[in-house]
Formats: C-alpha cells, structure tokens, sequence
C-alpha cells in the first residue's frame, strides 16, 4: 500500500501539477501587472499598521486576525524542518526556485484572498468564505459539485496534515528532549501528551473563529518573532559567511553539481524540490487560507488581498530564507540525497547556541504545530460548514479535539502521506476559479486603486459597487 501511495503522490504533486501552478501564478502576474510588486509597498505599511495597533471592532475578525489565523495555518513544521529537506534533497540551488515559486505564490495568493472577500457570506458568527463560495457564487450553481469536492477533500486534509502529523511532530519533539534528559518515550506518556494538547485545542475550536483569530493574533508573531530572533543570532556571529551562502544558492539553481561536489548534478531536481518545498510550505493554489481572511471586516476586498501577499512574503520569503541561510553559514556538513531536515536544522542552530538550540527548537516547532491544528481546524470547519449545514461546526471541532487526543499515540507517517494527496486535490477546483475569475480580480485590483482604499476605516465591501460603512 505503502508503494501505491508513493505513486500517486508522485502523479498528484508531480511536475504536470506544479507547473500548472507556476503557470497560473505568472499569469495572474502578467494580467495584474506584477501587482506583488507594485502593491507591496501599500501592503507592508498596512501590515505594520496593524501590528503596531490591532483591533478588532466587533463585527467579525480584523484584517490582522484573519492573517494571523492564515499564517497559523501556513507556518508550520515545513519552515523549519521542509526547508532543510530541500537543501539535503536539491542542494543549496532548492531555495532559488523556492524564492521564485514565493514570488509567483504572492499573486495567487492574493488572488484567492480578494475573490474569497469578493464572493463571501455573512453568516451567524461572521463573514464566511473561501474557494467554496468563489466557485458556487463566482462561477455559478451549474459548478456546485466542484465546491462540494473541494469541501470534502478540505475535511478529509483537516485530520491529517492539519492535525495528525502536527500533533505526531510536538510529541516526537518532546519525546527527543525527553531521551537526552534520559527518560525512554512510552505509550502512556504519549497519550498523556495527547490529552494535554487536545484540552488546549478543544478550548480554542470551540470557541468558534472569533476565538482562534483572537489565539492566532497572540501566538503566532510571538512565535514567529522568536524563531526569526534565533535566526538573526546565527547569522549576526556568521556574517562573514553570509555572502558564500547566497552564492551557493544562486549558483546552485542552474549547477548544482558545482555547488554539491557532484553529489546532485540536476538542476531539474533543484528546481523541481525547491518549488514543490515552496508549494507546501506557502500554500499559494490550494486556497485554504483565503478561508480565514474571508473572515476581516475589511472596506474592500483588495485590502484583504495585501494581507495575502504578505502572508507568502513572511513564510517563504524571509522564514524560509532564514532557515535556508542559518543552515548554509552554519558549516554544518549536508548530506545530499537525503532528506534529514529534523537533524540538519537541529545540528545548524547548536552550532551557535549549543545544547539549548534543541529546547528552542522543539518550543517554536511545539507552537508553529499547534498553531497550524487551529488554522486547519478552522478550514476543516468551514468546509463541513458548507457541507452540512451551520450547526456543524461543534461535532467537527469535537471530531478534531478527539483526534488530537488518537494522533499522539499513533503511527502518522501513512496518514501524512494520504492527506498530501487530499491537498494536492484541493488545488483543481481552487485554480479552476482562479483562472475562470482572473479578469474579476484584475477589476477589483483597478478599483481598489482608484477608490478602495478611500473607502472608511472599519468599512466592509458588501457587493461589486458599494463600499458600505458599518
């Protein structure tokens, strides 16, 4: 079974799949005139706005919640761990490609969060949206089987790379802190673990999506700010090599075997691991996490969109880069061809901060995981939401706390590998609408330009010509 699952994940997240990504980005690209770059300075100095003072003002999740929330969901164990896999598996040239796949993923992401805005409902807690609606709503009632696939490929993900092997990750995590302070793992601690994390994460999701952006706008710049701290640590007493890493990195995206002493010799497989690194770690194409920027009270749905972009600019862009750079100026050998990211990130941190790298390590991968399992529970609810009706969004998140609770004495790896490939579905139906809607959002782009951005502070966009003050 093991081997058929290999197969059709190689069919699934293969080159046909990511290409088709690539390409949907480069059009966005070409049809919003490069919009990554033109709007990111409007984008930045929002972001830091709102981080500098974020409210909310009680009419849903504000734009910084609701980014917070996609980030919870998008920062994960592939930022730490991922990144280091991809050097191992593609060489230093991986991160090239994975800078390019960041940048082409800034657009679509922004793409799926304003047309997300653009086509959501107001619902009895809040906004809701996501790919769901921008297709029954967008494309129309005849694509509805489109939306219900993209829902129920969204519930399934949700307990799986949402949930199981986050929660796998944090008790592996503390089982490694565990063994080199000479205590031995064992089942019962493991499910004791597990009823820990699942009596934290049952709080939360039961406290609806006001309650996660509220836990998300805490834990994750705090996580991520610390992560990024540690980071900087080990490049600021490594500077001198700083400048031989990037060299690595440029050079090895079109030689890797220059750069790898021939042990990777492809520069296909550079760029093919960097971008499918890149894929997973932003989740640009798949769509999950316009579901929970739908959420913002925001004045026009392009406003939301910015936060999209930034939300790919921080994972890949500067914490993946980060990681990248901590583990190339580390000195650290790399052994190409295999994909030992756990230990490779590991050893690199410890070259700098000793013994202690693996406490802060298994803390920030402890938080990024967790966070990642309220992200996801949030998709997973809005999807069963869409499937069966509001009043389910109480047994799903009892569904996922239970989960939580069986993921910690378990065995993941193939449930991992199942629900990669549920993701991987998730993206036909979510760049099917992208590609349908893209002369929507080049129209919402042109008039967020002209009047968007004037409309009041506090405002929500509530149809295709009106910007309503609430």
């Amino acid at each position: 079974m093991t081997n058929y699952l290999r197969m059709i994940h190689g069919i699934v997240w293969g080159a046909p799949a990511l290409l088709l990504i690539l390409v949907v980005g480069l059009y966005l690209s070409l049809r919003l005139g490069f919009a990554q770059l033109t709007l990111f300075p409007r984008a930045w100095r929002s972001f830091c706005r709102q981080l500098m003072g974020a409210s909310d003002d009680g009419t849903g999740t504000s734009g910084f919640q609701a980014l917070c929330t996609a980030l919870a969901g998008t920062v994960g164990t592939g930022n730490l761990v991922g990144v280091a896999g991809a050097i191992c598996l593609g060489g230093p040239g991986a991160i090239f490609w994975m800078w390019v796949c960041g940048i082409l993923g800034m657009i679509t992401k922004y793409a799926e969060v304003t047309l997300a805005v653009r086509y959501r409902i107001l619902g009895p807690d809040g906004f809701v949206g996501g790919p769901m609606y921008v297709i029954s709503r967008g494309l129309g009632k005849r694509f509805q089987p489109l939306a219900v696939f993209y829902c129920f490929c969204g519930v399934v993900a949700a307990f799986g790379v949402g949930n199981a092997a986050q929660i796998n990750a944090v008790v592996t995590g503390i089982n490694h802190l565990l063994s080199r302070a000479g205590r031995q793992a064992s089942f019962a601690g493991n499910c004791l673990i597990g009823l820990i994390l699942a009596a934290l994460v049952g709080r939360l999701l039961f406290g609806g999506a006001k309650k996660i952006g509220a836990a998300a706008q805490r834990l994750v710049p705090v996580t991520a700010g610390l992560y990024i701290l540690l980071c900087v640590g080990v490049l600021v007493s490594r500077r001198h090599a700083i400048a031989d890493a990037l060299q690595q990195i440029v050079l090895g995206a079109f030689s890797p075997r220059a750069v790898t002493g021939g042990a990777l010799g492809s520069a296909f497989q550079a760029l093919r691991v960097g971008c499918s690194r890149g894929v997973f770690t932003n989740e640009a194409g798949m769509g999950t996490a316009a579901i929970a920027h739908a959420s913002a009270a925001v004045s026009h749905p392009a406003e939301q969109g910015l936060m999209g972009l930034i939300e790919v600019f921080l994972d890949t862009i500067v914490i993946c880069t980060l990681t990248a750079l901590v583990i190339l100026v580390s000195g650290t050998p790399i052994t190409y061809g295999a994909d030992s990211g756990a230990e490779l990130t590991t050893q690199a941190f410890e070259t700098v901060y000793g013994g202690a790298a693996g406490v802060f390590l298994t803390g920030a991968l402890c938080s990024f995981a967790i966070a990642t399992v309220l992200g996801w529970g949030l998709y997973g609810a809005r999807c069963a939401d869409f499937l069966f009706g509001p009043g389910s969004w109480r047994r799903f998140a009892a569904l996922q706390t239970g989960a939580v609770a069986v993921s910690a004495a378990l065995d993941t790896a193939t449930v991992w590998q199942i629900s990669e490939i549920i993701n991987g579905l998730m993206v036909i139906p979510n760049l099917i609408a992208l590609g349908a809607l893209t002369s929507e959002v080049v129209r919402l782009t042109k008039e967020y330009k002209k009047s968007g951005a004037n409309c009041a502070s506090g405002g929500h966009y509530e149809n295709i010509h009106q910007c309503k003050s609430l």
